[in-house]
């Protein structure tokens, strides 16, 4: 029987996030994490690199091959290229071609249509999977940090992924009161290229605006400046330019999504029953995800909920394990997937 089950592929969970995917192969642990990009050739339509290749090739390709992100917000936005990567993914994480046929748990916003399940569901099949099962995001997150899902206690999650944020309260295996927010780590980006655009009449890059995120910025006001070098191109004169550019305006800029954030989470906490904002104020709250990485995220939490705020230790991880969890206990744990939906 044993060695039936290894011909047909050990089982697997996918979070397949807007900025990256992780791959959890059962017994194995995280075997993949690698950004959601594929380059694609649009004359021949041929994929041409996936993953960290195709990332490094963003804003350096020529005009016929484009690199794309199949999910945006959270969601498919193109499924033909998502269910190519996915089906990539798994076989790179497989090292076999043939006869895997893995159980494929998938990690997906809570906020996702029912049309958008059924193609995350439909590219787990065409990429090879037997079963697939949806997991939503702030359950997976939940109980990849350790939180005790199951129990008669609240326990409250912030999920900040590259696209979406998920705020929920849990008990019982289930999500009590929930808020998906289409703003993540994207969002905070694109709020400093709109900035620096602004004021500075420079044009930069995704991946510029990024490192600028991740070295200097911050979600409270800097208790001391610092400044961080950045090129682009010049939208006076069309040549590249470097300008130095301080943590204060940084928090500037990133402001009102890191607002709408904050929001998010006190009005979940609105709409908390009596009895679990209880166990709430007790337990505190945990916040995961890539954006859960924003310096001062946790003070600003702090102050705005007057609550306890924990960091992960591991927030980039955090989907991927829990649902991996689900993978290895799947007896114990398959309560807390998305029912089937009935025919």
């Amino acid at each position: 029987m044993r060695s039936f089950l290894g011909l047909l592929g050990r089982d697997m969970a996918v979070d397949l996030g807007t900025a990256n995917t992780l791959v959890y192969v059962r017994d194995r642990g995280i075997v993949l994490d690698e950004p959601s990009v594929v380059a694609v050739n649009t004359r021949t339509g041929k994929i041409v690199a996936v993953g960290s290749e195709a990332k490094q090739m963003i804003g350096r390709t020529p005009g016929h091959i484009v690199a794309i992100r199949p999910l945006a917000d959270g969601v498919i936005a193109d499924l033909d290229v998502a269910e190519q990567m996915l089906r990539y993914f798994i076989r790179k994480a497989h090292h076999r071609r043939y006869m895997t046929q893995p159980r494929l748990v998938v990690a997906v916003p809570r906020g996702i249509t029912a049309v958008e399940q059924r193609a995350v569901k439909e590219a787990g099949y065409q990429a090879g999977a037997r079963r697939v099962y949806i997991i939503e995001e702030p359950m997976a997150a939940a109980i990849g940090v350790g939180l005790p899902v199951n129990e008669a206690s609240g326990s409250m999650v912030v999920d900040i992924g590259g696209g979406t944020t998920e705020v929920a309260v849990i008990s019982l295996g289930g999500i009590v009161t929930a808020r998906s927010l289409r703003v993540g780590g994207d969002e905070l980006d694109q709020a400093i290229i709109a900035h620096v655009k602004k004021e500075h009449s420079l044009l930069l890059g995704a991946r510029t605006a990024e490192e600028v995120k991740i070295a200097i910025g911050t979600a409270c006001p800097p208790h001391e400046e610092q400044a961080f070098p950045i090129s682009g191109r010049d939208l006076v004169t069309g040549l590249p330019k470097t300008v130095d550019i301080s943590s204060s305006e940084i928090h500037e800029a990133i402001e009102e999504p890191v607002g709408m954030i904050v929001d998010s989470v006190q009005a979940t906490l609105d709409e908390c029953p009596p009895e679990l904002a209880g166990d709430l104020v007790k337990n505190g709250i945990t916040l995961t995800g890539g954006g859960a990485l924003l310096d001062g995220l946790d003070r600003r939490l702090a102050e705005a909920t007057r609550m306890p705020i924990k960091v992960a230790e591991n927030p980039l991880a955090s989907v991927a394990l829990g649902s991996g969890r689900v993978v290895e206990d799947f007896d114990r744990l398959q309560g807390v997937l998305v029912p089937e939906p009935r025919h």
